[in-house]
């Protein structure tokens, strides 16, 4: 592994600890001004900017306190000089919702640059699988 993929694992380890804490400064910390996320809730044409990426998570920390975990399951990096991608699945849900249905899992898929030396999150995408 090289050190742009390791600095990027702990990157996203530590948004997704972030995350579940519901630690809004830490799920920010490495995120690009011009982020664009694309997640399981509208609105459907995505999230543009810092501003309203910091706006989504409130909703998702009140569901997540009812005792719903996030957690990685498995993580694949590909870093270049400076831009990288990666591609995860998580356990992503309460308790009921995963008793119902086991095997089920959040996709997450990011796009990173790298600006003055730091990697940084331009790009997320949020999915369930439709069944």
């Amino acid at each position: 592994m090289s050190d742009d993929e390791a600095r990027i694992r702990t990157l996203i380890t530590h948004w997704a600890e972030a995350v579940h804490r519901g630690d809004l400064d830490r799920v920010l910390a490495d995120h690009a001004q011009d982020i664009v996320m694309y997640d399981v809730p509208p609105p459907h044409e995505g999230i543009h900017g810092l501003d309203a990426y910091r706006a989504s998570w409130p909703p998702f920390f009140v569901w997540q306190a009812q005792g719903a975990c996030f957690d990685i399951e498995s993580l694949d990096i590909t870093a270049g000089p400076d831009v990288a991608y990666a591609h995860a699945l998580l356990r992503c849900g309460t308790p009921e919702e995963l008793a119902e249905r086991p095997t089920l899992r959040l996709r997450l898929t990011l796009g990173l640059r790298k600006e003055d030396g730091r990697w940084l999150v331009s790009h997320e995408h949020h999915s369930f699988p439709h069944d």
